[in-house]
């Protein structure tokens, strides 16, 4: 039949073309020394291709067809393509190693192809992969509290995997949480907000619908999907308030499922001015003088979560000028700040904390950011900046500012650069307030007024002692729907610090141990952050409980 011919010589027809785009193909290959590859006859590996997303391959005209650990095989097109250089360039910073063949524009197009497959198989898991501004909005209308989140996650059954997330997310915004825990259980998953620096319960999840929201979390976090036995980070943003928010994921494998946690990065949250920090009024006078300086380096100290990184931001917002540069060295950067030039570690190109610091040093800043001063090399770079002409901001783990000198010479840094460079060194906790709403009074037992009347004893020459009354009456938590029933709302600072001037820089020369630190500052006239809290719980800003919770007993 006339039909049949037609549709037979359209056939060979086709078969030409495709014979004379494939040997086109291998002649470019042969021209640029590469392995030519027909890809209708090779299997294309849909995780490995969803490595490159799919507009950045198109563009690229590649294809990652093959994964075998940290090995990839690549289809390429045109190797000149400057979209695929710098497709080639983001895997090789990401340490994939890479074999290039190169294809006709017929293989690349059944290569693409299977982004279809991996849609859809992410689709039947998770649904949408955006998290809904419009959605999270509505719930967040809905929760007045915690009780509220609970009752919006009963039923999960009945709701989608992309409801259950966003009703997650929005309570965290509606609470103010910092962070959100997922922790499976033997018959459930726990989930829990933390509120003010403390871990509160907000519902049970069944594990049945806890598979696919790890699931969910790990898709639009850009986690590889099929890994469990490992933990992996990530991260996506939501947008709340026209304002965009960050959320950083954790992924943590565990005896009964993988453990989540998303810390919420919401800059409002970092947006707290040098005299908002609470600082005592002469404390705060003391570093005003230091942030006037115009070089030298100040040294803020504690654990994570003790509010290290919104003191550093007060500080560089205090000293933000027209006339001044500033530059930060950050791993992560966690907020960004308008004007600041802000620049992230990437330890797996090279960029790390010390070759960061050489590289800003050449950019001629006056003001220098160090997240954190980790080892010899970044602190001895550091501190000669300080000792050059520019005033630098950097944090160390010690526990408080007297341990701060000890720790620097066992970084071996020597005591002639370190007793030049340090202009003070801080450390710092927070502290939960009082919920103003809810907020009553009791009188202090006598084991409380002990304790507080030993702290006023040991104050410094120079600050006023607080003459207590009798009966002495304190603040005390309570709890009422505004404060979620915790009886706390909001986080203030206890800081103490010690200003290396010229006693004290003779005593670095000795190589001094905490003790003789800790006498030294105390000579100085500052006081402790345990001395700090009690003070505040004196003006009625905290309560005892929680000063000896987070600074502890003297």
């Amino acid at each position: 039949m006339p039909t049949f011919n037609e549709e037979k010589e359209e056939r060979e027809v086709a078969k030409l073309h495709h014979k004379e785009e494939e040997d086109s193909a291998r002649m470019i290959a042969g021209r640029f020394g590469m392995t030519y590859a027909d890809l209708s006859i090779i299997p294309v590996n849909v995780d490995a291709l969803t490595i490159v997303r799919e507009d950045d391959a198109r563009e690229a005209e590649l294809a990652v067809i093959q994964k075998i650990g940290k090995k990839l095989d690549i289809a390429i097109h045109n190797p000149e393509n400057k979209s695929a250089k710098a497709v080639l360039e983001r895997l090789a910073a990401d340490r994939y190693v890479y074999d290039l063949m190169l294809v006709s524009k017929t293989s690349l197009a059944k290569a693409w192809a299977f982004y279809a497959v991996a849609h859809r198989r992410a689709g039947a898991i998770t649904g949408e992969v955006d998290v809904s501004t419009e959605r999270i909005a509505s719930f967040r209308a809905a929760v007045k509290g915690i009780p509220d989140i609970a009752k919006l996650l009963t039923n999960l059954a009945e709701k989608r995997t992309t409801d259950i997330l966003e009703i997650i997310i929005a309570g965290s915004l509606e609470t103010d949480a910092s962070d959100i825990h997922l922790e499976p259980q033997a018959d459930h998953v726990r989930l829990r907000y933390r509120l003010d620096g403390v871990l509160n319960d907000v519902a049970d999840i069944p594990s049945a619908s806890y598979k696919y929201l790890t699931s969910r979390v790990k898709l639009i976090s850009e986690m590889k999907l099929n890994i469990q036995t490992r933990g992996q980070d990530g991260r996506f943003t939501i947008k709340a308030d026209n304002v965009e928010i960050e959320v950083r994921a954790s992924v943590l494998p565990g005896p009964y499922g993988e453990n989540i946690v998303l810390r919420i990065l919401n800059p409002k949250n970092i947006a707290v001015g040098f005299k908002d920090l609470g600082m005592q009024p002469w404390i705060q006078e003391q570093m005003a003088k230091e942030l006037a300086k115009p070089n030298g380096m100040i040294m803020t100290t504690g654990p994570t979560g003790s509010g290290k990184t919104t003191t550093l931001y007060a500080f560089i917002r205090e000293v933000h000028k027209p006339g001044t540069k500033i530059i930060t060295l950050e791993d992560p950067i966690e907020y960004h700040i308008a004007g600041i030039e802000q620049t992230q570690i990437h330890a797996e190109s090279g960029y790390d904390f010390p070759s960061g610091l050489r590289s800003i040093l050449r950019q001629d800043p006056d003001v220098i950011l160090v997240g954190e001063m980790r080892d010899f090399e970044t602190a001895h770079t550091a501190m000669n900046a300080a000792l050059t002409g520019h005033l630098v901001f950097s944090t160390l783990h010690t526990n408080n500012a007297a341990g701060t000198i000890p720790r620097l010479i066992d970084l071996n840094i020597e005591p002639a650069i370190i007793a030049p460079a340090i202009n003070v060194a801080m450390a710092q906790r927070l502290v939960r307030k009082v919920c103003e709403k809810c907020k009553t009074t009791a009188e202090a037992d006598a084991a409380t007024r002990a304790a507080i009347e030993a702290e006023l004893a040991l104050l410094p020459k120079g600050v006023a002692k607080p003459a207590l009354p009798t009966p002495l009456v304190l603040p005390k938590a309570t709890g009422c729907e505004a404060c979620h029933n915790t009886g706390y709302k909001g986080r203030l600072g206890v800081f103490e610090l010690i200003l290396i001037d010229d006693t004290v820089e003779q005593l670095v020369f000795k190589k001094p141990s905490e003790v003789e630190m800790k006498q030294a500052m105390h000579a100085q006239g500052q006081i402790t952050m345990r001395q700090d809290g009690v003070l505040k719980v004196l003006a009625g800003v905290t309560d005892f409980p929680e000063v000896e919770r987070v600074v502890g007993e003297t």
